[in-house]
C-alpha cells in the first residue's frame, strides 16, 4: 500500500505538472491568436477612422461647405465596439478591467516565476510593444482615399481661388489636410485667405499688375488689401492749362502758394504739383502754386479760418490788359469755373491787379458773392470743403459745351453778361416787321494798324444801302458797362480782325458781325478767334479777306515781294514776320464794288 500510495502520489505530480505545462500552452496560443485578431482589426479600424482625407477647398467655400467637411463620418456600430475592445485591451483605462485580461497572459502558480515563464512573458511584452507603435504609425500617416459622393459633389463646385488670375500661376485647386476640429479650420482657411492676399498685394507692389490710373491699397474692414484707386488732384493733359480739383479737407496758405489736401489717416500716398493758376500755363511771368496732399492729419497745420463754400485760386496778368485775351484768358474760363456754384465760391487772387478787378467788377460780383483774397499776400490757413485751382478754356473766345460743367455754353455766357449790364435787347431788328426802319450798322475804327482808310467810303456805301452807320472807337477810359449797353443797341457791328471785334459780345442773339481779314493768308486766326465763336454766340457771321491790291503793304513791298507774292511761305519760315507786317503794319482799303455783296448779305439776315 505504502508503494502504491508513493507511486499515486508520483503520477499525480506528473500529471499536474504535464497539466501545467499543457495549459500555459494553450494559453500562449490562444493569446496570440487573439491578439492578432486585435492588433489586425485595430490596423483597419484606425485606417479606415484616422485617415486624413485630401480635399480640394475652393477659395470662397460657403458655411454649408464647410460643415460638410466638419462633420465626423458614421462608421457602423461593429467597427466602433471594436475600437471600444481594442483601447480597453491595449490601454488598459481602468485597473478593475486590466486585471480581469491579465488573465489572458499570466499564469496562475503562486510563488517565484521560473525562468522559462519570464522569458515568455518578456516576450509577450515585447509583441504588445511593437503592436502598439505599429498602430501610433498608423495613426500619423495619411492615406489618400478615393472621394466620397459629397466630396465629388465638391469637386464640381470648385471656384477660381486666385484674384490674380493673369498675374498668377492657377492654383485653382489647393490640397491641404483639414485640421481635427471645426475651430481649427476657422484658423486654417484665415491663415489661408492671409497667404493668398498677401501674395497678390506683393505681385502688385512689384508693378505685376498694371492698370491705367494709380492704386493705393485701402485697409477699411470691408476691402482689407483690396486696390483702390488713387485719384489725380490736378489734369494736367492739356496743353494750354492745367486744372486741380481738392475735395475734401482743403488748406490753403497763400503766402506760400500752398493748397493741401488733408487725408482722413495717415499712410496716405502722397501727391504734389506745381501749377500755374492761369489759362496758358506756358508765359513765363506766371507764379506758380503747389497743390499737395498730405500724408496724414498729423502734418495738416491748423486752420485760421473754417468755411462751408469752395475757393477758387487764379492768376492775373499773363495777356491780360488786351480786350480780347481779358475774356478769352480769363473772363470766360472764369465763368465756366465757377458758375456751377451760383455765387457761394471765394476767389483766391495770385499776381492780383486791383485796377483790372476794377474794370471787370460787375462780372465779379456776379460770379461770387465773397470778397476777393489776395493771394501772395494772405497768411492765414484758410480751411475750405473744396479748393479749385487754375483755369481755362478749350476752345479759344468761346465754350465747348460738352467739356464745361452742366454743358454751359457761348449763349448762355452772353445771356450771364445781359444780365450783369442789364441790356435790354435779346432780338436785332426784323425788317418784315419795321418796314421803313432802318438797320443799325456799328463800324469799328482802330486807332493802330489794320484800320480802314476809307472811312467814309464805307459809312456811304452802307447809308445807301439802307443802314444807319455809327463810327465808334472804343477807348479804354470808357467804361465797360457804357460799351455794352451802346454795342447792344445795334443790329450789324464791322470791324478789322482785332480786339475790338469782342464787343460782339454784348450784340443781341441772331444780330450780324462782319469780319474783315487783313492779306497774308491768315484766315485759320480770323475763323478761329471770332468765326467760330460768333457761331457759338448765335449770331449771324460773315467774313471778308482783302486782296493785295486792297492792302497798305502792296504799296510797300511791291507785286514781287515774298510778303505779296507768297504768304504761306513767310508763315512757315517765320512767324515774326506775320505779326510785324500783317498784322503790326498793316492797313486796309476797301474795294467798295467787291465789298457791297457783304452788306447786302447782312440785310438778308435782318429780314
Amino acid at each position: 500500500m505504502k508503494g502504491l500510495r508513493n507511486n499515486t502520489r508520483t503520477s499525480s505530480r506528473n500529471y499536474l505538472g504535464c497539466g501545467l505545462i499543457l495549459g500555459i500552452f494553450f494559453i500562449s496560443l490562444t493569446y496570440f491568436t487573439v491578439s492578432n485578431q486585435f492588433a489586425s482589426y485595430t490596423s483597419k479600424v484606425a485606417t479606415k477612422s484616422d485617415a486624413v482625407h485630401v480635399i480640394q477647398f475652393p477659395s470662397g467655400e460657403d458655411d454649408n461647405l464647410k460643415e460638410k467637411h466638419n462633420k465626423p463620418k458614421e462608421e457602423p456600430l461593429e467597427t466602433v465596439s471594436t475600437i471600444e475592445e481594442t483601447e480597453e485591451l491595449d490601454v488598459g483605462q481602468d485597473k478593475s478591467e486590466k486585471g480581469k485580461n491579465d488573465n489572458l497572459y499570466q499564469t496562475p502558480l503562486v510563488g517565484e516565476k521560473s525562468g522559462d515563464e519570464r522569458k515568455q512573458e518578456m516576450e509577450l511584452k515585447k509583441q504588445r510593444e511593437v503592436i502598439k507603435q505599429r498602430e501610433e504609425m498608423q495613426q500619423k500617416d495619411v492615406i489618400e482615399v478615393q472621394p466620397t459622393g459629397i466630396e465629388r459633389e465638391q469637386e464640381t463646385e470648385k471656384i477660381n481661388v486666385s484674384e490674380y488670375k493673369e498675374e498668377t500661376p492657377k492654383r485653382d485647386v489647393i490640397q491641404v489636410q483639414p485640421p481635427e476640429t471645426s475651430n481649427n479650420l476657422g484658423d486654417w482657411r484665415e491663415n489661408l485667405e492671409k497667404e493668398r492676399m498677401q501674395k497678390g498685394i506683393d505681385q502688385f507692389n512689384k508693378g505685376e499688375k498694371k492698370d491705367e490710373v494709380p492704386f493705393r491699397l485701402y485697409d477699411g474692414p470691408q476691402n482689407f488689401g483690396q486696390p483702390q484707386p488713387l485719384i489725380p488732384l490736378c489734369d494736367q493733359s492739356d496743353a494750354k492749362f492745367d486744372l486741380c480739383d481738392v475735395i475734401g479737407d482743403a488748406r490753403t496758405i497763400g503766402s506760400a502758394s500752398m493748397v493741401f489736401l488733408i487725408p482722413q489717416n495717415n499712410g496716405t500716398p502722397t501727391q504734389e504739383y506745381n501749377i500755374k493758376p492761369y489759362s496758358r500755363k506756358y508765359l513765363d511771368d506766371i507764379k506758380p502754386v503747389t497743390v499737395k496732399s498730405l500724408e496724414g492729419p498729423t502734418d495738416a497745420p491748423a486752420c485760421s479760418s473754417r468755411v462751408n463754400y469752395p475757393g477758387l485760386v487764379i492768376a492775373l496778368g499773363g495777356l491780360s490788359g488786351n480786350y480780347w485775351h481779358d475774356f478769352t484768358d480769363i473772363l470766360i474760363p472764369l465763368y465756366i469755373r465757377s458758375r456751377q456754384f451760383n455765387g457761394e465760391i471765394q476767389f483766391l487772387v495770385t499776381n492780383n491787379q486791383p485796377w483790372w478787378i476794377i474794370k471787370y467788377s460787375k462780372i465779379f460780383k456776379a460770379l461770387s458773392r465773397y470778397e476777393i483774397v489776395n493771394f501772395d499776400q494772405d497768411y492765414e490757413v484758410r480751411c475750405f470743403p473744396r479748393v479749385l485751382v487754375s483755369y481755362g478754356s478749350y476752345k479759344e473766345f468761346s465754350i465747348d459745351p460738352s467739356r464745361a460743367p452742366n454743358s454751359y455754353s457761348m449763349v448762355d455766357f452772353t445771356k450771364f453778361l445781359r444780365r450783369v449790364y442789364n441790356l435790354e435787347r435779346e432780338f436785332p431788328i426784323k425788317l418784315r416787321k419795321n418796314p421803313g426802319k432802318k438797320p443799325r450798322l456799328m463800324i469799328i475804327s482802330r486807332g493802330g494798324s489794320r484800320k480802314f482808310v476809307n472811312m467814309p467810303e464805307i459809312v456811304q456805301l452802307a447809308e445807301r444801302l439802307g443802314f444807319e452807320v455809327t463810327v465808334i472807337d472804343p477807348k479804354p477810359d470808357i467804361g465797360l458797362a457804357d460799351i455794352a449797353r451802346t454795342v447792344n443797341s445795334f443790329d450789324v457791328m464791322l470791324g478789322a480782325h482785332g480786339a475790338g471785334l469782342t464787343n460782339c459780345l454784348f450784340l443781341p442773339p441772331n444780330a450780324v458781325l462782319i469780319q474783315v481779314v487783313p492779306y497774308g493768308k491768315i484766315e485759320h486766326l480770323a475763323k478761329m478767334d471770332f468765326g467760330d465763336p460768333a457761331v457759338d454766340m448765335n449770331l449771324n457771321y460773315l467774313e471778308y479777306s482783302i486782296s493785295a491790291e486792297e492792302s497798305s503793304l502792296l504799296d510797300v513791298f511791291g507785286r514781287d515781294h515774298e510778303l505779296i507774292k507768297d504768304p504761306l511761305a513767310v508763315h512757315q519760315r517765320d512767324w515774326g514776320q506775320v505779326a510785324e507786317w500783317y498784322l503790326g503794319k498793316q492797313d486796309i482799303k476797301l474795294d467798295i464794288q467787291r465789298f457791297e455783296p457783304i452788306l447786302w448779305q447782312a440785310l438778308e439776315f435782318l429780314k
